[in-house]
C-alpha cells in the first residue's frame, strides 16, 4: 500500500512537471548517466528516460536496495525513501528498454547514483572522559595532552572538519584561563598565565569542558559535542639545586658530578649562560642536566659562582625559565700568616708606665675570615738587646697587642730594642720584625723667640694666603720627635679663622698667612695671641706656660670697593603686550662702604626700558615687541654717588611672553598660475605663516571672500593646518591675471585674520608646465643678465683706464679713447638685444 502509494505521488508529480521536463532538462534518451544526489530528503523524482519504437517500458536493475526505482512505463527514475552516505556512497545500476514481449531494445546503460553528503552526523570524542598532568612552570603552548574527536560525514567537507575550543574552566581564579586548546589539532597546553601561575599547593587539579563543533567551526548547521578533561598540576621538576659547596684545592679526578637538574620537557638541551664574564667559567653541563665542576678551586682567588642553567629546543627557542645555580667555596687552611710590614716601627717615650699599650703588630691571613683557618696568636720569640731585663715586653697573643710590662724603659740604657715575633695558624707560622724606638720625654716646652710680635696694617684687599708674619719658638726636647715638633695657633682674637700658621718641620718657624679676605667693614683690628705647643702630651710635672705665647696685631685699612649687587643675573619673563612704564623687575646693591649708589642701563639698544637711577627699579620704555627680539638683555651699571668710578654690573634678562597681535599671512615664492585652457581639476598651493609663537599658529583656516565673482569662479580646500589648495571652478577663464581674495584666519585668543588679494595668472603654459609671458622689452630695464653685463663692462673700462696710468702716460687718452668706444659699443649691443 505504501509503495502504491508512492508510485501515486511521483506519478502526480510527474504528471504536474510534465510541460516543462524539456526545459529542466529532467528527460532524455536511454544512454549512460550519473547523477548526485543529497542523502536523506524522502522519495523524490529523479531522471525520466525517453523511448523510441519499438521500446514500450524500461527495466532497471542493480544496487537499488529497495530505495532507488523505475516506472516501467514512463521511464520515471525516482527514489521511494532516503540515501545514506554514511552507509552507502554510490549505487550502481542498469537501465534498459523493452518491447511488447520483453525483449531488450536498448541497453543497458549504466546509470551511477553518488550520494552528496549532508550535515548530519555529529561529532563524537574517542573517550568520555580524558585525564592528564602538567608540570607546574611548564613552557606556555607546549602541549602535554591531546583531545581526539572522529565525524562520520565526509571528510572532504566542512561537515567533518572539526573545531575544537576550551567551553569551561573550573576552577577558574583569574581573569584569563590557566590552559588553551590548539583549535585543530585538540593539544592542550598552559596558557601563558598557567604557566606563571599553575601552583600545585594552590590548585591542583583542573577540569576542563572541552568542546569539539563541525562544519570548520562554523555556526550554521552545526553539530557541537563536549567531554571533560581532568589535569592534574604537579610540582616541577625544574628546579634549582641547593646552594652547592665545594672545598677548595680538592685532589679529585675533574671533573666532578656536583649536582643535576631536571627539565620538565624531554630531549631538551642544557647549557650554562653565565651571570659574570670570567676568563673560563670552571663549570660545564651534560645532556643528562648533571652539572661538573672542571678544574680545582682556589677560595682565595674567587669564594663564590653563580651562573645559569637553561634549556633549549632543538631551534635554539628557551624552554625552561634560567635557574640560576650558586657555588660557594669552602675554605680550608691553606694559607700562612704575613706580617703586614717588613718592619714595624714603635715609638716609646722612656718614662711610659708600665704595663702601658705602646702598639700592635698586624698580620693578616687570606684563609677564610672568622674561621679557625685565620685565627692567629703571637707570641715573642727574641729581644735585643735583653737589657736591662729579657722580658721588658709582653704581646697580647690573640690580637697582637704589645705593652710593657713592669719596667720603664730608660734611653740611656738602650735607645732601640729589636723583637721577633712569632705569628701562626693551625698550620702555618711566620716571624715579624719590630723596632721599639725609645725617645726623649716631653719635658721641655715651646719658647717664643719674641713675647711681642708688634703690628702689621693691611688693606682689606690683600691676596688670601699672603704671609704676613714669619715666628719663631724654640724646644729643648729631642730633635725630629714628637716631643720637639712645634704646632702654632691662633689661641686667641680670631673667631672666624681669618688667619692659619702654617710650620716648616724643619726649622719649627711658623709663617702667618690670610686664610680668609679681610674686610675693615666686619674687623678693622684684630689683637692675636698665639700660642706654640708639641703633638706629644708634656710630662705631667710640666705645663706650658706664657713663654709659649706670643702677641700680634693686625690693623685691616679700607679699601673703597664698588657696589655689590645681590644677584649676578635677574631673569625676568614679561608679556610682550605691558602697557608702557609697566614696572618689570628692582635691582638691588649696596656698596660696602656705606655709599648711596646710582643705577643706569647699558645695552637697551631698543630703547625699550627705563631705570629709577636711585631706586633701582626698570620699568618699560616704549612697546615691546617678541617678534623683533624674544630674549631681551641690558646691563644695570650701580656706581657709587661720590665715585662714579667705582661701579660693577648685573644682567638683566627680559624673556617676552607672546600673545596674539600678528595677523597670519600667505607666504609664496611666485603668485599661483594655472595653464590656459584651464581644463579643471587644477589646483594650486599656498601656504600661511604667522609671526607668533607657535601655539597661535598650528592652524589656519582659509576661507574666500564673500562675494559673487569669488563664489562662481574659485573655491578653496585646506590641507592641513598651514597649506590649502586654491581651484578655479570652471573652465571658462581668460588669458589674464585675476585678483582672489583670501583671508586667512589664526587660532589665537582672540583670532586674528588676514584678507590677501592673491594675484593668479592665467597664461599660456610652455613644454615644462610653467608659465610663458611675454615681455615688453621697450622702456624696460635691464634684465639681471644685461646689468651683470654692463657691471662688467664698467669694471673692463675702470681696468684699462688703470693700466693704461700705469705703462705709460702717454696712452691714456688712446685708452681712454678705446674705453669709450667699447662702452658705446656694449651700450648699443645691449639696445640691441633689449
Amino acid at each position: 500500500m505504501f509503495k502504491l502509494c508512492g508510485l501515486q505521488f511521483l506519478l502526480l508529480v510527474h504528471s504536474a512537471m510534465c510541460q516543462n521536463l524539456g526545459d529542466l532538462h529532467v528527460s532524455g534518451p536511454l544512454k549512460d548517466m550519473n547523477f548526485s544526489i543529497p542523502e536523506g530528503g524522502g522519495m523524490r523524482f529523479i531522471y525520466q528516460f525517453t523511448s523510441e519504437p519499438p521500446a514500450v517500458s524500461f527495466r532497471l536493475t542493480g544496487e537499488k536496495d529497495g530505495i532507488i526505482d523505475i516506472v516501467p512505463k514512463t521511464g520515471i527514475l525516482y527514489l521511494n525513501g532516503s540515501l545514506d552516505r554514511e552507509r552507502k556512497i554510490m549505487h550502481r545500476l542498469q537501465v534498459e528498454s523493452l518491447d511488447e514481449k520483453g525483449n531488450t531494445v536498448k541497453g543497458p546503460y549504466a546509470v551511477t547514483i553518488y550520494v552528496e553528503d549532508v550535515n548530519d552526523n555529529p561529532p563524537e570524542f574517542d573517550q568520555p572522559k580524558y585525564t592528564g598532568v602538567v608540570r607546574q612552570n611548564s613552557r606556555p603552548g607546549k602541549p602535554f595532552m591531546y583531545v581526539h574527536a572522529t565525524d562520520r560525514d565526509d571528510p572532504n567537507t566542512p561537515h567533518a572538519q572539526l573545531t575544537y575550543s576550551i567551553l569551561h574552566h573550573f576552577p577558574n581564579p583569574y581573569s584569563e584561563m590557566l590552559f588553551q586548546i590548539d583549535s585543530v589539532t585538540g593539544a592542550i597546553s598552559p596558557s601563558r598565565m598557567g604557566s606563571y601561575y599553575l601552583d600545585p599547593q594552590k590548585q591542583d587539579t583542573f577540569t576542563l569542558v572541552v568542546t569539539v563543533k563541525d562544519m570548520a567551526g562554523m555556526t550554521t548547521n552545526a553539530f557541537t559535542s563536549s567531554a571533560d578533561v581532568i589535569i592534574t598540576v604537579k610540582e616541577s621538576l625544574w628546579k634549582a639545586p641547593p646552594t652547592i659547596h665545594i672545598q677548595e684545592n680538592s685532589t679529585q679526578v675533574h671533573p666532578v658530578n656536583i649536582s643535576q637538574v631536571q627539565s620538565n620537557e624531554q630531549g631538551v638541551i642544557y647549557d650554562i649562560f653565565e651571570k659574570e664574564k670570567l676568563p673560563r667559567l670552571p663549570f660545564s653541563i651534560d645532556q643528562d642536566g648533571i652539572i661538573y665542576v672542571t678544574k680545582p678551586l682556589d677560595r682565595e682567588e674567587k669564594e663564590t659562582y653563580s651562573f645559569f642553567v637553561v634549556t633549549k629546543d632543538s631551534k635554539g627557542e628557551l624552554v625552561d625559565k634560567p635557574l640560576q645555580i650558586h657555588i660557594v667555596v669552602e675554605d680550608i687552611n691553606d694559607n700562612p700568616p704575613v706580617c703586614q710590614q717588613d718592619l714595624t716601627v714603635i715609638e716609646v717615650q722612656e718614662n711610659e708606665g708600665g704595663g702601658s699599650s705602646i702598639g700592635t703588630v698586624f698580620a693578616t691571613d687570606m684563609d677564610k675570615k672568622d674561621t679557625l683557618n685565620s685565627r692567629l696568636r703571637f707570641k715573642i720569640e727574641s729581644q735585643v738587646p735583653a737589657v736591662p731585663a729579657s722580658n721588658l715586653f709582653f704581646i697580647q697573643q690573640d690580637t697582637g697587642s704589645l705593652h710593657l710590662t713592669g719596667t720603664s724603659l730608660n734611653k740611656r740604657v738602650a735607645s732601640n730594642y729589636s723583637l721577633k715575633v712569632l705569628v701562626k695558624d693551625a698550620a702555618f707560622q711566620t716571624i715579624c720584625d719590630v723596632q721599639v724606638h725609645v725617645i726623649d720625654i716631653n719635658d721641655q716646652i715651646p719658647i717664643f723667640e719674641k713675647s711681642d710680635y708688634d703690628n702689621v696694617t693691611l688693606a682689606e684687599n690683600v691676596t688670601v694666603g699672603t704671609v704676613i708674619l714669619e715666628i719663631q719658638a724654640t724646644d729643648g726636647d729631642e730633635p725630629a720627635t714628637g716631643s720637639s715638633h712645634i704646632i702654632y695657633q691662633v689661641k686667641e682674637g680670631d673667631p672666624n679663622n681669618t688667619f692659619i700658621i702654617e710650620t716648616d718641620p724643619k726649622t719649627n718657624r711658623g709663617f702667618v698667612r690670610i686664610n680668609k679676605a679681610l674686610d675693615f667693614e666686619a674687623a678693622p683690628v684684630y689683637n692675636l695671641v698665639i700660642n706654640a705647643t708639641n703633638p706629644e702630651p708634656l710630662v705631667p710635672s710640666v705645663q706650658y706656660n706664657s713663654s709659649s705665647l706670643t702677641l700680634f696685631k693686625v690693623f685691616v685699612t679700607n679699601v673703597d670697593e664698588p657696589p655689590v649687587f645681590h644677584k649676578t643675573i635677574y631673569n625676568i619673563e614679561v608679556s610682550e603686550d605691558v602697557p608702557v612704564n609697566t614696572l618689570v623687575v628692582t635691582v638691588k646693591a649696596y656698596d660696602p662702604e656705606g655709599d648711596s649708589v646710582r643705577y643706569s642701563l647699558e645695552g637697551d639698544v631698543r630703547k625699550w626700558l627705563k631705570i629709577d637711577s636711585a631706586t633701582g627699579k626698570i620699568y618699560t620704555a616704549s612697546t615691546l615687541d617678541r617678534e623683533q627680539q624674544e630674549k631681551y638683555t641690558v646691563e644695570v651699571v650701580a656706581s657709587e654717588l661720590n665715585n662714579a668710578a667705582q661701579k660693577s654690573k648685573t644682567t638683566v634678562v627680559l624673556h617676552l611672553r607672546d600673545v596674539n597681535d600678528n595677523p597670519p599671512r600667505l607666504v609664496m615664492d611666485s603668485p599661483p598660475f594655472f595653464c590656459h585652457p584651464v581644463a579643471g581639476g587644477e589646483r594650486a598651493f599656498i601656504q600661511a605663516t604667522d609671526d607668533d609663537e607657535q601655539w597661535f599658529y598650528t592652524t589656519f583656516t582659509f576661507s574666500l571672500a564673500d562675494d559673487m565673482y569669488t563664489r562662481n569662479n574659485w573655491e578653496i580646500s585646506k590641507v592641513n593646518g598651514t597649506y590649502a589648495y586654491l581651484s578655479p571652478k570652471h573652465g571658462n577663464f581668460e588669458e589674464k591675471t585675476y585678483s582672489v581674495t583670501v583671508i586667512v584666519k589664526d587660532n589665537g585668543k582672540p583670532p586674528l585674520e588676514r584678507k590677501v588679494n592673491l594675484e593668479v595668472n592665467i597664461c599660456k603654459c610652455s613644454s615644462e608646465n610653467s608659465c610663458f609671458v611675454d615681455i615688453e622689452r621697450e622702456h624696460s630695464w635691464p634684465s639681471a643678465g644685461q646689468a651683470i653685463g654692463i657691471l662688467l663692462g664698467v669694471l673692463l673700462i675702470i681696468g684699462c683706464i688703470v693700466g693704461g696710468v700705469f705703462i705709460h702716460m702717454k696712452y691714456k687718452q688712446k685708452n681712454e679713447k678705446k674705453s669709450q668706444q667699447k662702452d658705446a659699443k656694449d651700450r648699443s649691443e645691449l639696445n640691441r638685444l633689449a
